[in-house]
């Protein structure tokens, strides 16, 4: 529900980790969010969420009052975790609405 959502402490960088039951395979991650202006993708492929390696950084465009609906293709892509990491906003505190990955 885009009615509930994780919100950040105001110090940036903040970051989640999103894990699966195993290793996946994804054609594609989307992110509803509100006031991010930097946002990084890593993923891991271990049992564990270690060994993290930079997937997608991109700067989002800022839409006032709305949220921000953003699509990252990723063809050939596995991971068994993804953390994704907020670098900056454009206000003190920003919120994460919903996280899709696609895939099998």
């Amino acid at each position: 529900s885009s009615e509930t959502f994780w919100t950040t402490t105001g110090m940036f960088p903040q970051e989640f980790i999103i894990g699966f039951p195993k290793c996946v395979k994804i054609s594609k991650v989307a992110i509803q969010c509100y006031l991010v202006r930097t946002l990084r993708i890593e993923r891991s492929v271990s049992k564990d969420p270690i060994g993290f390696e930079e997937c997608i950084e991109k700067d989002l465009q800022h839409t006032e009052g709305q949220l921000q609906m953003e699509e990252f293709p990723l063809p050939d892509f596995q991971a068994t975790y993804l953390r994704f990491i907020i670098k900056s906003a454009f206000d003190h505190f920003v919120s994460v609405h919903r996280v899709m990955a696609e895939g099998t």
